[in-house]
């Protein structure tokens, strides 16, 4: 069921907003109810109660009102998409889902973070 699942994710990365745009396709192609926000989107970003960097710094999904991030966020979104759900499975078995936590959180959104900051410098507007 997806139920009051709201997305927020960094737009104006481009890993990022490729991989939330195929999720958003497969969303609107079956009519499920996922918001999507850019948290360029400053209204967006003050309802989620996070400034701009924490926000870029990780995907967060709520879902009934309880906010998420990183891995645990995707596995949320990934259970509320048909197409998806087998990942979500997946990517929840303890061992994989500790690999893939642990991936995320010291490789991957450091990394992606580090890119979205040079991106910003690099326009100026930081």
């Amino acid at each position: 069921m997806t139920e009051n699942t709201e997305v927020l994710y960094n737009g104006s990365c481009p890993v990022c907003s490729r991989e939330i745009n195929h999720y958003e396709r497969l969303s609107q192609k079956q009519a499920l109810a996922i918001q999507y926000d850019d948290l360029a989107d400053s209204a967006k970003l003050k309802s989620w109660g996070l400034d701009a960097d924490e926000a870029a710094k990780r995907l967060h999904v709520r879902k009934n009102g309880q906010i998420y991030a990183g891995i645990p966020a995707f596995v949320i979104l990934w259970q509320d998409i048909p197409q998806m759900r087998w990942l979500a499975k997946v990517v929840s078995v303890p061992g994989i889902n500790k690999l893939a936590c642990l991936t995320y959180d010291y490789v991957l959104a450091p990394l992606l973070f580090r890119w979205h900051l040079a991106r910003q410098k690099r326009s100026g507007s930081v």
